[in-house]
């Protein structure tokens, strides 16, 4: 990420949801908040989570998708003239590659365009939508809405507009989430027993 001591001048918008050059730090940190806050929000990533999908190789789904934020912020870092296609391709490719998720209706689009706009707000030191994300997120008013999407790896044997699925339950709301580092991918110790043989398990 970029660090304060690389920021020259004020960021500045080059076009609808663009801004050119890196964020001052406190608009940076307020980014980074807002982008964690709205996958946090994201019912397709949210069921993903609460089913565990994708998780393995030493990592949760909950440290995914903490990683998952910081992917995003990291794509600004990178070219701060990354737009909302450049989001949503990320935002669906990660759910299917990470998550197992085919994300079939149009919310990858809808949350790429809010990261956007919340980079825009925060350049021009705007918090206001990232706070109301925060106090929507301390009050536990967020919902989980399942249905909507399917597991990539039983696309075939579901139906569609199943109503077993349907849940509109509270998620549990803590404090706000925090950006980490990715989980490393640890590869599993193959076993070897008394006569030399190495055991083989079936990859999930």
């Amino acid at each position: 990420m970029a660090s304060a001591s690389h920021i020259s001048g004020s960021a500045m918008d080059v076009g609808e949801g663009q801004v050119a050059g890196p964020l001052p730090e406190s608009a940076q940190a307020q980014f980074e908040l807002g982008v964690s806050l709205l996958l946090n929000f994201w019912p397709a990533l949210s069921l993903a989570v609460s089913s565990n999908w994708g998780a393995g190789n030493g990592a949760t789904a909950s440290e995914k998708r903490d990683w998952f934020a910081g992917a995003i912020v990291e794509l600004f870092d990178n070219d701060p003239e990354t737009d909302s296609v450049d989001v949503e391709t990320v935002l669906l490719q990660v759910m299917l590659d990470e998550f197992e998720v085919n994300v079939d209706d149009d919310s990858g689009y809808e949350i790429a365009e809010e990261i956007l706009r919340i980079r825009t707000q925060c350049a021009k030191g705007d918090y206001k939508e990232v706070q109301r994300l925060r106090e929507r997120w301390v009050s536990g008013k967020g919902k989980a809405t399942s249905g909507m999407f399917k597991d990539a790896g039983e696309e075939d044997n579901e139906t569609d507009g199943s109503e077993d699925d349907e849940s509109d339950d509270d998620v549990e709301m803590g404090e706000a989430p925090q950006l980490v580092e990715r989980a490393p991918k640890v590869k599993s110790v193959p076993e070897v027993d008394e006569d030399g043989f190495t055991k083989v398990t079936k990859k999930r």
